[in-house]
């Protein structure tokens, strides 16, 4: 009997991290392709990888919707992520621990696609 070896791909993901690796500069683009409809759907995935790397939740799904379509609830948003999801991510990926709340809100108060392309940059990473 013959055993074969195949190699798990997820094996090098702590806590089964959902892949959700974007450059970038796709989000900008296909933000703007799609009017901003786009970062409703981002702000689903990237909901989902925070809430794996954190190990709770962090952003529910709903907020995550709500926040494509409302300011206030888009603000909120990306203070979460900025004070509870990001440093989950610097600890994991063993990088400096800084605090980008601020910066992440008045992006997106003014651009949110800039505060996205940020946030997936740190996003991507976490699979490396």
């Amino acid at each position: 009997m013959e055993v074969i070896n195949t190699p798990n791909p997820n094996w090098n993901r702590p806590n089964n991290i959902p892949e959700f690796k974007v450059d970038p500069i796709l989000v900008l683009v296909f933000s703007i392709l799609t009017c901003g409809l786009y970062l409703i759907y981002w702000n689903i995935k990237v909901a989902e990888v925070f809430n794996a790397v954190a190990e709770r939740e962090i952003i529910s799904t709903p907020l995550a919707v709500f926040s494509g379509c409302c300011m206030p609830i888009h603000i909120y948003f990306y203070y979460l992520i900025g004070k509870d999801g990001l440093p989950k991510v610097y600890q994991i990926t063993g990088e400096l621990q800084k605090d980008q709340s601020t910066l992440l809100i008045v992006l997106g108060f003014f651009f949110p696609m800039a505060a996205a392309m940020i946030v997936q940059a740190d996003i991507n990473r976490l699979y490396k």
